[in-house]
């Protein structure tokens, strides 16, 4: 299991149309907008390349001016390891 947490810069204008083309993705989560445009948003993902793939789309989102992911945690299943 994959958990990351990106800040997204989007246009305060475009702001409602990112969030429901975020909402839309498997595993993303907004969890805040602010007035000024930035949003933090979580992507859970069972691997490093979905999380990878998620990230692409979300940085090349129409409305989305910047992304960065701040925080990335990686858990081993445990069922897998046995």
């Amino acid at each position: 299991m994959n958990i990351s947490s990106v800040i997204l810069g989007v246009a305060p204008a475009d702001a409602a149309g990112v969030g429901e083309r975020l909402a839309a993705l498997a595993g993303v989560e907004v969890h805040a907008l602010v007035e000024d445009g930035r949003m933090i948003v979580t992507i859970e993902s069972a691997s490093d390349g979905a999380t990878v793939d998620t990230f692409e789309v979300i940085r090349q989102m129409p409305g989305v001016l910047s992304a960065s992911l701040v925080y990335h945690h990686f858990e081993s299943d445990p069922d897998e390891e046995a």
